[in-house]
């Protein structure tokens, strides 16, 4: 449901004003990955735009509540309160071991075949034979201390051999992520994702994820939380 219906003409929170714009930028988002056509995906890939999507609305508002003090509990408990942010999990979070958690779907453990957390909660130094994201998400590991940048490694990102050689390496191998596109980057993986790189169809899917608002400020901050800059 919009958050627009969801909150009415409810009187906002001062402080809304900050926030609205970035608010608008991830509905329109969502509202396009639910419409996407989903033909030649797998049946869960269509919902993988939407994890991500979900996970990076409610960090930038976890970011400017919890981290950079910016907005009120005034303003957060009225999100709360209205369920425009996910609570629960944002409060996973602050929990150890959960810092990246990147949907509450990878540790309801109703969901998988074996009653188990999805794949991706897996420490990547734990895992054997060819890394792939979790087919519930998309994310390829979201467990503490495999993020790069403050959050998850989703299947768009250009950090997959960089995970891979992580794995392989394992502590040892470093924390530093390649830059797209460069020596180590995933256009040079050989180890990629089933060689989605390549795949024009996931391109096409990356470039419109990666569309930025005209905001320049949302703009800044959503790629941040991707660990662009």
């Amino acid at each position: 449901m919009s958050w627009r219906v969801r909150l009415g003409n409810k009187k906002r929170p001062e402080g809304w004003e900050l926030i609205e714009p970035s608010l608008d930028f991830f509905e329109g988002k969502l509202r396009d990955a639910v419409n996407e056509p989903h033909e030649g995906k797998r049946k869960a890939e269509s919902q993988w735009p939407i994890h991500r999507i979900h996970y990076e609305k409610n960090r930038y508002i976890y970011e400017l509540y919890y981290k950079e003090g910016k907005i009120s509990q005034e303003l957060y408990d009225f999100l709360a309160r209205h369920k425009v942010i996910d609570t629960a999990l944002i409060s996973k979070w602050r929990q150890k071991g959960y810092e990246i958690l990147c949907s509450m779907s990878a540790i309801n453990k109703n969901t998988t075949t074996f009653g188990t957390a999805a794949i991706c909660r897996v420490p990547l130094a734990q895992r054997s034979g060819h890394i792939a994201p979790s087919a519930l998400t998309g994310c390829v590991s979201c467990a503490s201390g495999d993020g790069v940048n403050g959050g998850p490694v989703w299947w768009t990102d250009p950090y997959t051999l960089w995970a891979a050689k992580k794995r392989k390496g394992g502590p040892g191998s470093g924390g530093k992520a390649p830059a797209a596109g460069t020596a180590g980057g995933a256009a040079d993986d050989e180890d990629a994702l089933d060689g989605e790189v390549d795949d024009p169809e996931v391109a096409k899917r990356l470039k419109a994820l990666r569309d930025e608002p005209e905001d320049p400020e949302v703009a800044k901050r959503l790629r941040a939380l991707r660990g662009e800059e």
